[in-house]
C-alpha cells in the first residue's frame, strides 16, 4: 500500500512538473517595444519587456496606455502588435487577451521564427566582440545551389517584411542577416547593416552588428 502510495504520488508529481516546464518554454520574440510594457511570469521576478527579449508561454504582459509591444510566436510564425490599456498572456502559438483591444495580427513568411529566434544571440555577440558562433564555418565559403536558393527564399521574406511593417522597422534587416549569416554572406550583411543604421542611426544594436561585421572583414 505505501509502494503504491509512493509511486502514486511521484506520478502526480512528474506529471504537474512536466506542465510547468511546458509553461516556461520560450514562446515568442519580441521585435518592438514603446512606451510602458511589463510583464509577470509565472516563476521569477516581473520586470519590464525589452527589444528581442522572448516570452516564454504562461507570460502575462501589461501595456499601459500609449504603449506598444510587438512580437512573433516560433511556432506558428504569428505576429501580434498590441496597443494599450492592454494585457494578455503569452501562449504557445497565439496571445490569450485579458483586457483591453484585440491585436493586429499577420503571418509572417515560412521559416521567419527559426531566424528571429537567433537575434538575441547575435547581437549579444556582436556585443562581446565575439567570433563565429559554435558550429558555424571559420571563414566566407562559397554558396550551394541549395543554399542559394534557401537565400532567395530569405531575400523574398523580407521584402514582404518591409512593405508590411513599418518604414523604420529594422526586424526585416535583422531577419536577413540572420539568413545571411548562416553562409556568412559578408558583403551583402554590410548592406543589411547598412540599411539597420539608415533606418535607425542611434539603435545600439545595430551599431554592435556594424562593429562586429568590420572586424570580421577586415581579417
Amino acid at each position: 500500500m505505501k509502494r503504491h502510495l509512493a509511486s502514486l504520488l511521484f506520478a502526480v508529481t512528474a506529471a504537474t512538473g512536466g506542465t510547468a516546464l511546458a509553461q516556461l518554454a520560450d514562446a515568442a520574440l519580441v521585435n518592438l517595444v514603446s512606451g510602458d510594457v511589463s510583464y509577470v511570469p509565472q516563476a521569477g521576478t516581473p520586470g519590464k519587456v525589452r527589444p528581442f527579449m522572448k516570452l516564454r508561454e504562461g507570460d502575462r504582459i501589461n501595456v499601459a496606455a500609449g504603449g506598444q509591444v510587438r512580437f512573433v510566436f516560433f511556432e506558428s510564425a504569428r505576429q501580434e502588435l498590441w496597443t494599450g490599456p492592454a494585457s494578455f498572456r503569452a501562449g504557445k502559438a497565439v496571445a490569450e487577451p485579458i483586457s483591453g483591444k484585440a491585436a493586429d495580427t499577420t503571418n509572417l513568411p515560412a521559416g521567419v521564427w527559426q531566424r528571429t529566434a537567433r537575434i538575441p544571440e547575435l547581437i549579444q555577440y556582436a556585443k562581446l566582440g565575439g567570433g563565429q558562433l559554435r558550429g558555424g564555418v571559420a571563414r566566407q565559403r562559397k554558396v550551394s545551389l541549395d543554399q542559394q536558393a534557401t537565400l532567395a527564399q530569405a531575400r523574398a521574406g523580407y521584402e514582404k517584411m518591409r512593405r508590411d511593417m513599418p518604414a523604420n522597422d529594422i526586424t526585416p534587416e535583422l531577419y536577413l542577416y540572420a539568413a545571411l549569416y548562416e553562409f556568412l554572406v559578408y558583403d551583402e550583411m554590410k548592406i543589411v547593416v547598412a540599411e539597420m543604421r539608415r533606418k535607425r542611426p542611434d539603435d545600439e544594436d545595430a551599431k554592435a552588428l556594424d562593429a562586429w561585421l568590420a572586424s570580421r572583414m577586415s581579417r
